[in-house]
């Protein structure tokens, strides 16, 4: 039987772990006095819906760390069902999303967390997790009650300025930023055999007030921001975004030690050290 050790790095974060379906709702139960990542996930692209579960399983859970992941439904892919509640207790968002339009209570829980200054992950398409399609019309993207965008997300909360992607390209390789060698972000992270399998994002420029943590480069185009931090609204939410995020990142340590480090920094923990360890009763 595996039980988890109390000193690990990250196992201050307790949290109540659930996959959640198109019909179901995230339990709220939790242990008193513990803390909540909750990962928000919807896009169709890029398998996160499998890769995260997968990598909470094996890089979180063995370091005591809990979590609830709302999945969009299945038949009303604009719906999460459950992340409004959720949200009330979460002390960290894992985002994962590509051009949904939720309800307008749904967005504005999302809303609400970050300006109370809850701190956020965020990965590949979260970029443009709520912008309308581009080809989208007044007609088929109304704001109301049942559907609601946040275009200026990505420079409000994220600081960047996505206009699409360079197609079709050679991997990306990856350096470190100026000024970044020191992050704990990198803690552990071997750099040298980071690769960007997905597409380069096109990103720059960012908001002064990021600070770029790693960048990517592919031949003949300028190299473009792939991580970074920054700080949002009155209560300064951490944010950390990534461009990084196909599935086969997922299967690089260096990546997913990257996006644990991630976490811990935004949860305002340190870097955990080291591989999961797995404790065993004798």
């Amino acid at each position: 039987m595996l039980r988890r050790n109390p000193l690990l790095g990250l196992a201050v974060i307790i949290l109540f772990c659930a996959i959640v379906s198109a019909d179901e709702k995230p339990v709220a139960s939790r242990a008193a006095g513990s803390a909540n990542v909750v990962f928000m996930i919807g896009e169709d692209e890029y398998k996160t819906w499998e890769t995260l579960p997968q990598f909470a399983r094996t890089e979180l859970a063995p370091r005591g760390v809990h979590f609830t992941i709302v999945l969009e439904d299945a038949r009303r892919k604009n719906h999460f069902p459950g992340i409004a509640e959720a949200l009330k207790t979460a002390d960290l968002l894992v985002l994962s999303v590509r051009r949904r339009l939720p309800p307008k209570d749904e967005l504005d829980a999302v809303r609400a967390y970050l300006n109370a200054g809850h701190p956020l992950v965020a990965i590949r398409t979260a970029c443009h997790a709520f912008s309308p399609s581009l080809n989208a019309t007044a007609a088929n993207a109304p704001h109301g009650a049942a559907k609601d965008s946040w275009v200026e997300f990505d420079p409000q909360v994220l600081g960047g300025h996505y206009i699409g992607h360079w197609g079709n390209t050679p991997k990306t390789s990856i350096t470190v930023a100026t000024r970044a060698e020191s992050s704990t972000i990198l803690n552990e992270v071997n750099v040298a055999q980071l690769i960007g399998n997905g597409s380069l994002y096109r990103v720059r420029p960012l908001d002064a007030a990021c600070e770029p943590i790693l960048i990517g480069r592919i031949p003949g185009k300028d190299h473009e921001p792939v991580a970074w931090t920054r700080r949002y609204g009155p209560g300064h939410a951490r944010v950390f975004y990534t461009s990084l995020g196909h599935p086969d990142d997922f299967a690089e340590p260096a990546f997913r030690r990257l996006l644990l480090n991630a976490i811990a920094w935004a949860s305002d923990r340190p870097a955990p050290s080291g591989a999961p360890p797995i404790v065993i009763d004798r």
